[in-house]
């Protein structure tokens, strides 16, 4: 790799905020391609984070520093990555249900799918079902992204589900769920698409809902 794009990666999987924006600068000062950096400096790096997290090898509070620091390089690269005209991936729609104000893993999930390549839409914590079917009207994402931290909330998703059926919008979107209370099965029984126990696998749910082939 080159050594430029290699301490890109390396400061991003370290967390290391200050050292990705100056490995991004100094890459864009170089004239390497704004989607190479995006793809071998920060996206690799992400996907490397998460292998380590799936492996134990890391923890949460890792992957978040890791995921802030990528965002940093990522808000250099978007000016230079818009005038060469290089298309971020699929649009995800993501948010906390109605009643609950928990979003430390929503907003982990969000920026590791940022760090994947795929274009975020952030509704927030306490998400009425109307809002997001409304926003997913709106945004026409790919895949929608529910999450929840209570046992009281959880039934929430089901009316979100329920919603964004009512608009007529399910049949486009995949929709996917996440948080602390929650089971593979529960999902299944609200007819969601799927369930991602944490960031690392959500991001690789949200790979193999939108891209079968990859």
């Amino acid at each position: 790799m080159d050594p430029l794009l290699q301490s890109v990666f390396d400061a991003v999987v370290d967390g290391n905020r200050l050292g990705v924006e100056a490995g991004v600068k100094a890459a864009l000062d170089a004239q390497s391609d704004p989607g190479v950096i995006l793809n071998t400096g920060l996206i690799e790096a992400m996907r490397e984070v998460g292998r380590r997290f799936e492996a134990g090898d890391c923890y949460v509070p890792e992957m978040l520093i890791a995921a802030r620091a990528m965002q940093a390089g990522l808000a250099l690269l978007k000016p230079r990555l818009a005038a060469s005209g290089v298309q971020a991936g699929a649009k995800i729609l993501v948010g906390t249900v109605k009643g609950d104000l928990h979003d430390i893993g929503k907003n982990l999930v969000g920026m590791m799918l940022e760090g994947a390549g795929y274009e975020i839409v952030d509704l927030g914590t306490d998400v009425s079902p109307q809002a997001f079917a409304g926003a997913v009207r709106e945004h026409g994402p790919r895949v929608v992204g529910l999450s929840a931290l209570l046992t009281t909330t959880m039934q929430n998703m089901a009316s979100t589900i329920e919603a964004i059926e009512d608009v007529g919008m399910r049949a486009q979107v995949k929709i996917i769920v996440g948080g602390a209370p929650l089971t593979d099965a529960f999902a299944k029984a609200i007819g969601a698409d799927g369930y991602a126990a944490d960031a690392s696998r959500a991001v690789s749910l949200v790979r193999r809902l939108t891209e079968p082939d990859a």
